[in-house]
């Protein structure tokens, strides 16, 4: 049976990762305006800087993310020369994002943003590494759940 308080904002975990993440892409905005990049643009560079190329299906997935919010993203990223997309060779339905040399580049630039972040959250490194497993887990189990309901 519900307590009392388990209708306080407080008690809420949907609003505390809510309010967190807001919190968190503010402090990321300063270090990715240097690099040309908004918090969404900056997630699919980490994807491509480590996969190289990618579908745009494939994209989505690994983001959570549709193809009507990423299609304007990554048309913003192929103006400012750090992505291609091109229909795939082997099925003309698919496009495949893969990086441009100038976005190669950025990946260097952008390696002091991890190191910025740990500073300005406040957090040690542990408790960053702690934390980040934590919410890993959590999005793994409701990821789960949304899957069989």
């Amino acid at each position: 049976m519900a307590s009392e308080n388990s209708l306080s904002l407080e008690q809420q975990l949907c609003f505390s990762t809510y309010a967190c993440s807001r919190e968190m892409t503010k402090l990321y905005r300063p270090i990715l305006q240097e690099l040309g990049l908004t918090y969404p643009q900056y997630l699919v560079m980490l994807v491509l800087w480590e996969q190289e190329e990618i579908s745009v299906k494939a994209l989505g997935k690994e983001l959570f993310l549709d193809s009507g919010t990423l299609t304007p993203l990554l048309k913003r990223l192929e103006e400012a020369g750090f992505v291609q997309r091109n229909r795939s060779k082997k099925d003309e339905r698919k496009v495949n994002i893969c990086l441009t040399e100038r976005g190669r580049k950025l990946q260097t630039e952008a390696y002091r943003v991890p190191e910025y972040m740990l500073s300005a959250s406040g957090l040690n490194q542990e408790d960053f590494e702690r934390l980040n497993l934590e919410f890993r887990n959590l999005l793994k189990k409701l990821t789960s759940i949304n899957t069989n309901v």
